[in-house]
């Protein structure tokens, strides 16, 4: 072998090792392991809270482990099939050409983005305040706020064009959530009260005050309280397809709100202005930059758009409100916030992921008998593989980057 030759594989091996190595340190390579590792234990959990398991086990070592693994396997079959759809069914479907077994065979699929698009909003919302440097543990109420705000204008303007209708409804939402997020942001700004537990006690009076207002103004005259009148034709969200189908455009508008979002915190002077305080205030401070004005500013902004995630469900779903209409979203965001570094890209992600998680439960129940918490504990072994990443590295003998991005926080909060 000539002398180039032999150069030139030196240099392919040294290229794909310094690729193996990029890969290796890279917060994605951890993200993905993280998640897979999780759902791995999650199939081991099923399998050891299986009766027919240990009963196989009683008959033979290779027998239990084989309906160990079927269990996991039917498991998570019955998990795609309920978030995605069941491929040969979608596959008859379309060769059949019937318009209406179609809708029905991708319908899975397209629940799974209906469920996924609150998520986005609500993810945004606590991902924007970890940017701040602010811990916002107050998005579940800002939703029922927004939600209500949201109601109050999609049933009582009358006579308005749904191209008007509409946008007016949804800036209620986000001003309702966005006053929710005010509060404790200015308490925080003006007197240092911390954010969670000004942020908590708002979640309870958010409660009340909705359950006060289904029961008195808002409350529907001809039906049971505590449920609202149902919301004008106008303000409903368009649905893209026919029955049974409830995908809606509020999943692109909640894409387009994230698209924002990135624009606003990494190409503006004001979420330069946001980032640095929530990295450093002191800095900031220093630099001119106001302090109050950041943390007033970025908890209206997160409660605006956790108010969004509200509105969502009023305008696209449920069109009406109701109590308990969307329990869960906002205490799930902050999952979502630190699964998707809270960046926006990485909030879209993990909220498609949940909301295909949350959707695909209740069909892994009904076919595999498996409870529907078993998604709560694959969401907190992915979460705790995500927080502490030199777990995934151990496991996975990955190499330990020169700068550990997770390990750089926003004051103590999520986010790098």
């Amino acid at each position: 072998m000539s002398d180039k030759v032999k150069k030139q594989e030196d240099l392919k091996k040294d290229a794909g090792k310094i690729f193996l190595e990029e890969i290796s340190e890279s917060p994605l390579t951890v993200t993905i392991l993280a998640i897979f590792t999780g759902l791995l234990l999650g199939g081991v959990l099923v399998a050891i809270t299986t009766e027919a398991v240990y009963q196989a086990f009683g008959v033979s070592l290779w027998e239990g482990i084989k309906a160990a693994v079927g269990a996991a396997w039917q498991t998570y079959q019955a998990l795609f099939y309920g978030s995605v759809g069941n491929p040969s069914k979608i596959i008859a479907a379309f060769q059949s050409g019937d318009a209406e077994e179609i809708r029905w065979a991708v319908n899975p699929f397209f629940d799974s983005l209906l469920v996924s698009t609150p998520y986005i909003f609500a993810g945004l919302a606590v991902a924007l305040g970890f940017r701040v440097g602010l811990f916002n543990i107050g998005a579940e109420g800002q939703l029922f706020i927004g939600a209500a705000t949201t109601v109050t204008a999609a049933i009582y303007l009358k006579g308005l064009p749904a191209i008007i209708h509409i946008p007016v409804s949804l800036l209620a939402g986000f001003l309702g959530g966005g006053l929710w997020g005010f509060i404790p942001g200015w308490l925080k700004a003006a007197t240092g009260g911390h954010e969670v537990i000004n942020t908590i006690m708002m979640n309870y009076i958010a409660f009340r005050l909705s359950e006060f207002l289904l029961r008195g103004p808002l409350k529907n005259p001809e039906g049971f309280s505590p449920v609202s009148a149902p919301i004008q034709e106008s303000a409903q969200l368009p649905r893209l397809f026919q029955a049974p189908i409830r995908f809606h455009i509020g999943f692109f508008i909640a894409l387009f709100f994230a698209f924002l979002v990135y624009l606003f915190l990494f190409k503006t002077t004001w979420g330069f202005t946001l980032r640095t305080v929530g990295a450093n205030p002191r800095a900031a401070k220093y630099a001119g930059m106001s302090i109050i004005q950041s943390t007033v500013l970025g908890m209206f902004l997160s409660g605006g758009l956790a108010g969004l995630a509200g509105a969502n469900e009023v305008l696209g779903v449920n069109h009406n409100l109701a109590l308990a209409f969307a329990s869960g979203y906002g205490f799930d965001s902050i999952a979502l916030a630190l699964l998707g570094k809270s960046h926006p890209l990485g909030v879209v992600l993990a909220a498609i992921l949940f909301g295909f998680l949350r959707n695909g439960a209740i069909q892994m129940q009904i076919l595999a008998g498996i409870p529907v918490d078993i998604i709560s504990i694959l969401q907190a072994f992915i979460l705790a593989f995500i927080a502490a990443p030199a777990i995934i590295r151990t496991i996975y003998r990955l190499k330990e980057p020169e700068i550990d991005i997770e390990a750089v926080t926003l004051r103590g909060w999520g986010g790098n």
